[in-house]
């Protein structure tokens, strides 16, 4: 949910409380049980999901694919996201957790509205592209369900935008409260860093792109207050 105030405010959440937050993980990028997507697997989602779009390909981002996209990007624009608000929603005990450190990952949960930005994938680059995003994005045959396209809104007007982990499936979610959210997230560690970190580099993404989402900021400053609080313990 974007409210416009907040976008030039200082985060709290700086990088030396999320270096304290930070620790080296000996975990799991992956869960073991789960049957890594092939190229071949990567390409026939592909096709299902972009085959008879026009191009360019327009990605709605709203967490790491902001700051860190992975694809050749012909465009940006801000976006609003219809029906949908940003939630950390989905338990980690891999990747940037671990069953000691458990995180969590943001998604899309539906009601209300976000900002965002909508990537347009480069012309000409839509195979190479799209295998990036959806062995990033979807990871394995068990979550290849993970990608839908969504209704946006740009300045151009209303349009549709692929996304990924919109209301997901195949995934034991959780619906915790913004100050527990807050707990797991400034003490997660796991194979591919921390949850501080995840937060903090989402919350810069949104601010350098002039959007503020209310709820990201309040969850960084309860994050910021939880490893400030540490000392005290």
């Amino acid at each position: 949910m974007s409210d416009g105030g907040g976008a030039s405010e200082e985060l709290r959440l700086t990088d030396s409380l999320v270096r304290r937050a930070s620790r080296e993980v000996d975990g799991l990028l992956y869960r073991p049980e789960w049957h890594l997507l092939e190229e071949a697997d990567l390409d026939r989602l592909a096709e299902q999901l972009i085959g008879n779009r026009q191009r360019p390909i327009p990605i709605f981002a709203y967490g790491s694919l902001i700051w860190n996209p992975g694809f050749a990007v012909a465009a940006r624009h801000r976006a609003t996201a219809i029906g949908w608000h940003r939630q950390f929603n989905i338990p980690l005990d891999h990747f940037r957790g671990t069953p000691e450190l458990p995180g969590l990952m943001l998604a899309l949960a539906s009601g209300g509205s976000c900002e965002g930005l909508v990537m347009e994938i480069e012309p000409g680059t839509e195979t190479e592209s799209m295998r990036a995003i959806l062995k990033r994005e979807l990871v394995a045959r068990e979550l290849s369900g993970n990608a839908r396209w969504i209704e946006v809104e740009t300045a151009q007007g209303r349009s549709e935008a692929l996304t990924f982990y919109a209301d997901p499936v195949d995934i034991d979610l959780t619906d915790l409260p913004v100050a527990e959210q807050a707990r797991l997230l400034s003490r997660a560690n796991g194979a591919a860093g921390s949850g501080a970190e995840y937060l903090q580099r989402t919350a810069q993404g949104l601010q350098q792109a002039g959007i503020h989402d209310a709820y990201i900021w309040q969850l960084q400053d309860l994050v910021a207050s939880e490893i400030e609080g540490w000392g005290e313990e």
